[in-house]
This record gives C-alpha cells, sequence and structure tokens, in this order.
C-alpha cells in the first residue's frame, strides 16, 4: 500500500512559501489551512524521515505547497487506508513474510519489476532520455529470458544494466504539468490529481491489465494486490515508525509525498 511506503523522502522545507507551479495559482499555506511558517521556528529537524515539515512550521528552506481543497475527503481516506493497513495489510504481510522466505519475495520482486518495464520504458522516452529507454528495453528482453520470465534481474546481476525509474505522473510534471490538488486514494494512498491520472495512463502499460476482460478485472487488481503485499512484507515496521516520529502524520505525509515527487521530477 503505496501509504506505507513513500519512496525516497526528500527534505520538505518551509520558511518562505514559493511561487507555486500548481494550476490552481500561487497557493499560500493561508490557502491550505496551514499556519503560514514563521522564520523563527524555522530549524533543523531530527526527524529520522528528513526535515519534515509540521502544520507547526519547522524547516529550514523553501518547500513545495499544494492545494489541499477536499482535505474532509482526503483525512477520511487517510484514516481508511490506516485501518486497512493495521487491520488487514499489516497481518497478512506479517503472515506471508513468515511462509515465504525472503528469498523467494525477492524472486517475485523482481518478477513485478520486470512487468513494468513497459512504463519505465515509454516515459523514459518522453522525457527525452532514449539512452535509458535503451537500458530498460535490453533488460526487460534479458530478464524475460535468461532471467526465467523476470524471476532474477540477470541484466544487472550478469550485464551490469541499470535503468531509470520513470511513470507518467512525473512525465507530466517535466513537461511542466502541476499537481493539481492533493488526493489520497483508497487503497493507493497519497497523490495528486496529475499523478492520479499518471497511474491509470501507466496502469494501461501494464502488461497484467490486459489477462482479465475488464480496466480493472479481478486478475489484475488481484496480481497488484499480491505486488504490494509482497512489498509490504520488506517494509513491516516503517510506517509504524513515521507516525511515531510524526506531530501530524497527515500532513507530514503530504509533505513527503509532495517533496518525494517534486524531487523525483526535478532532479532525476
Amino acid at each position: 500500500m503505496a501509504q506505507s511506503k513513500p519512496q525516497e523522502p526528500a527534505a520538505p522545507a518551509a520558511g518562505i512559501t514559493p511561487p507555486s507551479s500548481d494550476e490552481y495559482g500561487d497557493v499560500t499555506a493561508k490557502d491550505v489551512g496551514e499556519r503560514a511558517p514563521s522564520s523563527a521556528s524555522a530549524g533543523a529537524s531530527s526527524d529520522e524521515y528528513g526535515d519534515v515539515a509540521t502544520e507547526d512550521g519547522a524547516s529550514a528552506e523553501p518547500r513545495e505547497v499544494i492545494a489541499d481543497p477536499i482535505k474532509p475527503f482526503n483525512i477520511a481516506m487517510y484514516h481508511f487506508n490506516d485501518k486497512l493497513y493495521f487491520w488487514a495489510w499489516k497481518p497478512v504481510a506479517t503472515g506471508y513474510k513468515y511462509v515465504l522466505p525472503r528469498e523467494i519475495r525477492g524472486l517475485f520482486s523482481s518478477f513485478y519489476a520486470n512487468l513494468k518495464a513497459p512504463i519505465r520504458i515509454v516515459n523514459n522516452l518522453l522525457q527525452g532520455e532514449p539512452g535509458y529507454a535503451g537500458k530498460e528495453l535490453a533488460s526487460f528482453l534479458i530478464n524475460s529470458t535468461i532471467g526465467v520470465g523476470g524471476l532474477r534481474n540477470c541484466a544487472e546481476e550478469c550485464f551490469g544494466l541499470r535503468g531509470r525509474y520513470a511513470d507518467f505522473g512525473q512525465t507530466l510534471g517535466k513537461y511542466g504539468v502541476g499537481f493539481g490538488f492533493y488526493l489520497v486514494l483508497p487503497f493507493v494512498g497519497p497523490s495528486s490529481v496529475r499523478d492520479g491520472f499518471g497511474f491509470l495512463v501507466d496502469w494501461t502499460m501494464r502488461p497484467q491489465t490486459y489477462i482479465g476482460d475488464e480496466f480493472f478485472s479481478y486478475e489484475s487488481v488481484g496480481l497488484y494486490t499480491h505486488e504490494q503485499i509482497n512489498s509490504t512484507s520488506f517494509h513491516l515496521g516503517e510506517y509504524e515508525a513515521f507516525k511515531k516520529a510524526s506531530v501530524d502524520p497527515y500532513v507530514s505525509m503530504r509533505d513527503i509525498f509532495i517533496q518525494y515527487r517534486k524531487n523525483l521530477i526535478e532532479n532525476r
């Protein structure tokens, strides 16, 4: 579940609210219902996830601000996903981890990563990175054959090929499309209008999407669920630590997500 595993969180910061590239214009902290951070409150954070800004505004650098006009809905979905994690996702992933050794779960990770190669190939091309698109294509061919259907990442292990992560939300961001507004999706986690649309586009490039008759068929959703359970089994305890370290987990998760996506677009 995306809520439990924000990837590569960058250091958000406050103190100065930068001009927003958001399609809603220059959104200020006041516009999104946040208390405006003051320079007096700015300082380094000791948070283990980096300088996670809170609604009390504690950071040292300008940070991206996103509109949150449907905050009541987002908070409801945040709590839905939170309960889903503790009542279903975590117990299932814990049992899954107990039953399957790490090596087997690692094979599944490689398998699902290989299936998502078309997403990386297309989006690297759209982002003007033909070299990485070629590496992703070569990796896909190698892993699908020598790597026994993608169960092994032979492209990297045997030939040292390393690709580059890319998705369609990131591609839109590269072309200057703003976040839109913050959006928490049930079962998926933090997102935005732009990245939610990107998720749907990327879904069309997953081979498993076409094993059923529907766009969201039982088969494709079932495989996606297994993929997330398998991934969660490697990260048990991280969401709990994040909540424990956060003054307001909803705000912290929103800030981490926005900074992570911003970093993904600007620095990669």
